[in-house]
């Protein structure tokens, strides 16, 4: 029983190890990229973004629509940098794709899904994108307020101090944030071993007409297991496919994490993700409802 339980530890210790190298290379370049801005562009860049963000929520749900989850994790940095707006963060990670795709194309009597599920998210990740895109500039206007900047994402930690240039603050950002992801898959690894995938997705979801609600709750969990879970359910033919979309636009894999580390705002970061939860609740009962008509 002991072994067995070490032999079980260390996989989902090389699991989250694993998976947090993945990520490696998308945060170290999004906090380089970001470092650049700060130091050489940023007013050149606010007056740019001011006048052309337009085509945000229509680029990130088409970049958001790569299987992985690299792309949600930079949105989440450039928001909190001030380099894009909400409706485009929200583009991102609505249209995120991740395990889902890979487990579809696994499956050979699935692949015709492959294509359904990233038309419709990334259809959903545009529309809704300029949704939030319009509220957000019209509560700014009615409020006189500025729109969000390029600005530093720390003030304390003295990395921008003269002479340390952008690579060692991007080092510095990039281990930080990649420790915390590092604990957080670790813990949440365990607690999927420990429970079991099957008993925690058949609780919240066995017959219940509450399906897109709860799918979405689902896809908030921070991890690539969170769309593993629904995608295989959805296959299984537990959920239906308007609940199985609502998870998976929820599911923005660790970009929410990296929003409530980078963000300075928690509360926004947690407004931010209640909005993404009600956006792709919504989605999901609307689909659910068309389908059901048909």
């Amino acid at each position: 029983m002991c072994y067995n339980t070490k032999a079980m530890f260390w996989d989902v210790l090389l699991d989250a190890v694993l998976d947090c190298l993945k990520d490696l290379p998308f945060l170290f370049v999004a906090f380089l990229l970001l470092e650049a801005l700060e130091h050489h562009v940023s007013e050149k860049m606010n007056k740019t973004l001011a006048s052309a963000g337009g085509l945000g929520p229509l680029a990130g749900s088409l970049l958001g629509c790569v299987p992985q989850c690299g792309f949600s994790i930079m949105a989440a940095e450039f928001y909190s940098g001030g380099v894009i707006t909400l409706g485009t963060l929200i583009a991102v990670f609505m249209s995120t794709s991740d395990e889902a795709v890979i487990i579809l194309l696994s499956n050979p009597g699935r692949i015709q899904d492959v294509g359904l599920i990233i038309l419709t998210k990334v259809i959903l990740g545009i529309t809704a994108g300029y949704l939030v895109l319009a509220a957000e500039s019209a509560y700014r206007r009615r409020r006189h307020l500025p729109r969000k900047e390029i600005s530093h994402l720390c003030t304390h930690c003295g990395c921008h101090e003269e002479g340390h240039g952008i690579l060692l603050p991007a080092i510095r950002h990039t281990a930080e944030v990649l420790l915390v992801l590092f604990l957080f898959t670790l813990g949440l690894n365990l607690l999927f071993e420990l429970i079991g995938m099957e008993n925690v997705s058949r609780v919240l979801l066995a017959n219940s007409v509450f399906q897109p609600a709860l799918a979405a709750l689902i896809g908030l969990i921070p991890n690539c297991a969170a769309s593993v879970i629904l995608t295989q359910l959805y296959i299984d033919g537990v959920i239906s496919f308007g609940s199985a979309i609502a998870g998976l636009c929820s599911a923005a894999g660790l970009g929410l994490i990296v929003l409530f580390r980078m963000n300075r705002s928690k509360k926004e970061s947690a407004l931010i993700a209640l909005l993404l939860y009600c956006l792709a609740t919504l989605s999901g009962v609307v689909l659910q409802g068309v389908s059901g008509v048909m």
